[in-house]
């Protein structure tokens, strides 16, 4: 024993598993112990990802609850939806911390989830104990909490956007609009007609339009936040790219606002929390700037001809989106500082 914390990874063999140990790899305070992946038991890790050839030389194993207990002390769950429904509860039961990457454990009412994600909803025992992973807007919660639910991609780079102003009562909750758009790694690396390269290169496409999943977290969080029932209208955009989100958000002023009495409210709300970035006045982040990296970069604009403000809110959605605030929740959890092992410069150009 090295002293440092164990870390088993299911669903290591897609993109937030494949992110989540190259995360692990580098972080000063855990360790890789178990990597799982039940459809691939028996293959080494390397024959999925080559680039990690001579560096994870472990070999996949089965989905084993008691393994993972002799093996692990916390346990991510980088799942396909439905997964971690099941396999969570035997977690928790085992002693053991987890971090859920899915979306099974997000929504706090089962029927919800099941009409979005037509899967069968968890324990609601299991639901009310998962603590809700937003970092900078919920993050005293994960402080020794045993089961975290990590937010979505969209959810988070669009709640970082709207959270301040409807902390403040700056904004009517009932006129938002958000319009997102993403890489083509958030749909992971199943084959899917969409994401070929034929099909996806050189246009964008408009998809789940007003059905996408991840609208009632996003309203869960406004809600919270507002004191009140947001519903919103969401819609999501396809782009010929690998990694990245961008989200514009539109919302009505509740009262004449300039763009620095804005930005400032920004700036006082993200005090402190290092990996949310606010741009001056009249700036506007691009996805580029925070490619392999666990930021979350924002500008805003008022509109004083339509009394609107508009929010423009940029993250990698592998990694602020996935598994860069997964291991922020882990070191929440752990009392650590919360940019251990995540000090990335963004990969640019």
């Amino acid at each position: 024993m090295n002293g440092k914390l164990r870390t088993a990874i299911v669903g290591s063999t897609g993109y937030g598993g494949v992110e989540l140990i190259r995360l692990l790899l580098q972080h000063p305070k855990a360790e890789i112990t178990s990597v799982i992946s039940s459809s691939n038991a028996g293959a080494l890790y390397a024959e999925g990802y080559p680039h990690l050839s001579e560096i994870v030389t472990d070999r996949l194993e089965a989905i084993d609850v008691a393994a993972m207990k002799s093996k692990a002390d916390v346990v991510f769950l980088a799942t396909p939806h439905g997964v971690s429904t099941e396999l969570s509860p035997k977690l928790i039961d085992a002693g053991l911390k987890v971090i859920d990457v899915s979306g099974d454990l997000r929504l706090k009412q089962g029927d919800v989830y099941e009409t979005w994600y037509k899967h069968k909803p968890a324990d609601p025992a299991y639901l009310d104990r998962a603590v809700y992973g937003l970092c900078e807007v919920f993050g005293e919660d994960v402080r020794g909490a045993d089961l975290i639910a990590n937010p979505g991609c969209f959810p988070t780079a669009t709640s970082l956007g709207l959270v301040p102003l409807l902390a403040e009562g700056w904004i009517d909750p009932s006129t938002i609009i958000s319009d997102a758009k993403t890489g083509v790694s958030g749909a992971g690396r199943g084959l899917g007609l969409a994401y070929h390269y034929s099909e996806i290169n050189e246009s964008t496409l408009a998809y789940k339009v007003n059905r996408h999943q991840h609208t009632p977290e996003i309203e869960q969080t406004l809600s919270r936040v507002a004191g009140q029932e947001v519903t919103m209208t969401f819609t999501t955009h396809l782009l010929p790219m690998t990694r990245g989100i961008l989200v514009t958000s539109y919302a009505k002023l509740t009262q004449a606002r300039t763009d620095e009495e804005v930005v400032n409210l920004f700036r006082s709300y993200y005090e402190g929390r290092k990996f949310v970035r606010i741009r001056p006045v009249g700036k506007y982040p691009a996805t580029k700037e925070v490619s392999g990296s666990n930021y979350c970069d924002i500008g805003v604009s008022v509109d004083a001809r339509t009394g609107r403000v508009t929010v423009i809110s940029v993250i990698d959605n592998l990694m602020k989106g996935a598994a860069g605030q997964a291991v922020q929740n882990l070191n929440l959890m752990m009392g650590w500082d919360e940019s251990t092992g995540l000090d990335f410069t963004p990969v640019y150009p």
